[in-house]
């Protein structure tokens, strides 16, 4: 049974209409299809969702993004890759099933594969922790990606989490930290590697996994610091906002885009990635391809400059730092005077280290005076 959002009611009663008239044998005794109503039908369901889907807002793209039915990392490992080789566990507490990794072939090259995995079913996704991985998950991605980056292997992520998961034991473990490693690891191994949110990119659990050469981003799935019920909800009191929440929070792939945290959009079929797999998967494979033949031209040494230089831009064209800093003075390690500290605390130094000490005296008197 097909699962429809709540924009999408006149295109429930289209295919509820085609689907009677491709089975009369079971309503109402007529004994031929009408196939020129069938086409008429058709016809007005495309236009239908070409019309609704490119004027989604940013709260309906975050609902296509976590539809139930949009492929999964497993659906892509699958019929993308040739030989997969799972890999688990992550040699210091267990194996976490929210996430598949392991070694494949694509296009005849041998790679790296990381996907976080929400589950297709109620089993499944209680099985998988609802894509939300836990610190072995995060180390485990880790391991791989030392031992892709020893053996030169290029690493494919498939991004798909609402976050990493909050729980105590996840806490107890290390969660922060393993986020946190995760990310340093990403951005310093030398070989190429290559992101795709396929449908919600949430929070820290993404970026963990997201820091790469190449940010791909499925057109109608979400990027963001936090969900739009929890932005709302911290904002504007009223988890109910999550419009203007998704809106002010540029979470969607157009908005990402413009701002250059991504590197490229992949389009999705009429109506979504999930009413047309075949072709979403020709265009995944096709993008990939392209990117991995542009990074694997690059030495490790450039591979790396490249990766820097890709994230210390973020933000530059717009933002508070404009005109402030430059990346080429960051890369040569000239500092513009508005950040040069040294040099300012050199000229004052006499100054600043009498404001000190005065501060350090009033301190103490103020003290004494309270506990007298």
């Amino acid at each position: 049974m097909k699962s429809y959002l709540n924009f999408e009611n006149e295109i429930k009663n289209i295919e509820a209409e085609i689907d009677k008239l491709k089975d009369p044998y079971n309503n109402g005794g007529i004994s031929s299809v009408n196939t020129d109503r069938i086409d008429k039908l058709q016809s007005d369901l495309d236009k239908k969702l070409k019309d609704i889907y490119s004027n989604l807002d940013p709260w309906q793209t975050t609902l296509v993004a976590r539809h139930e039915e949009r492929p999964k990392s497993k659906f892509f490992i699958d019929n993308l890759f040739e030989n997969f080789f799972p890999l688990s566990g992550d040699r210091l507490f267990g194996e976490d099933k929210s996430s598949i990794a392991g070694l494949a072939n694509f296009e005849g090259h041998s790679v790296m594969i990381i996907g976080q995995e929400k589950g297709d079913d109620l089993d499944t996704r209680i099985e998988r922790n609802f894509g939300m991985m836990r610190p072995e998950g995060y180390r485990k991605s880790i391991r791989l990606m030392k031992i892709a980056d020893k053996f030169g292997l290029p690493v494919i992520i498939f991004i798909d989490t609402p976050g990493a998961y909050p729980g105590v034991g996840a806490e107890e473990r290390g969660q922060a930290e393993a986020i946190a490693k995760s990310i340093e690891c990403s951005l310093s191994i030398s070989v190429p590697t290559i992101s795709i949110i396929i449908g919600e990119g949430g929070s820290g659990g993404a970026i963990a996994l997201a820091s790469s050469s190449k940010i791909l981003m499925f057109e109608n799935a979400i990027y963001s610091v936090i969900s739009p019920e929890g932005c709302a909800s911290i904002l504007w009191r009223d988890p109910k906002k999550t419009l203007e929440a998704a809106t002010a929070m540029k979470l969607t792939s157009k908005d990402l885009l413009e701002l250059k945290i991504i590197d490229e959009v992949i389009s999705e079929p009429n109506g979504g990635a999930h009413r047309d797999r075949e072709l979403t998967l020709s265009k995944v494979k096709k993008s990939i391809s392209k990117n991995l033949e542009e990074l694997t031209t690059m030495s490790r040494q450039e591979i790396i400059e490249h990766r820097k230089n890709k994230y210390l831009n973020i933000g530059r064209d717009k933002g508070l730092s404009k005109n402030l800093l430059s990346s080429d003075d960051l890369f040569s390690g000239k500092v513009t005077n508005i950040f040069n500290v040294k040099e300012k605390f050199g000229k004052n130094k006499t100054y600043i280290f009498t404001l000190i000490i005065l501060f350090g005296i009033l301190s103490i008197s103020l003290f004494q005076l309270y506990f007298r």
